[in-house]
């Protein structure tokens, strides 16, 4: 399976700002997240997660932000037939 690919925009004592691009079926590999995080998609796809409960597909929306705690594992494989984007903010603490 292909890797996506990331990409560190700002990484500071705040903030690390990671775009990540994935060719078809690309895969991030399975993670745990250590901080909180935001994913900011930057087109509509679909992007299948595999879990520790298991897999399930989502729908994003280019534009429409989510968050996540910190703790959350997963792999993470674009589900779309052509390059998929998205940007990733992980908030490293207070100010």
């Amino acid at each position: 399976m292909t890797s996506a690919v990331p990409t560190v925009q700002i990484d500071n004592d705040r903030v690390r700002v990671t775009e990540w691009r994935f060719a078809p079926g690309a895969s991030t590999g399975f993670h745990r997240h250590e901080m909180d995080y935001v994913v900011v998609p930057m087109l509509d796809g679909k992007l299948r997660l595999v879990e520790p409960q298991g897999t399930r597909e989502v729908a994003l929306k280019a534009g429409v932000s989510y968050s996540r705690p910190a703790g959350v594992e997963h792999d993470v494989i674009n589900a779309n037939d052509y390059e998929y984007v998205f940007v990733e903010v992980e908030l490293k603490g207070p100010a």
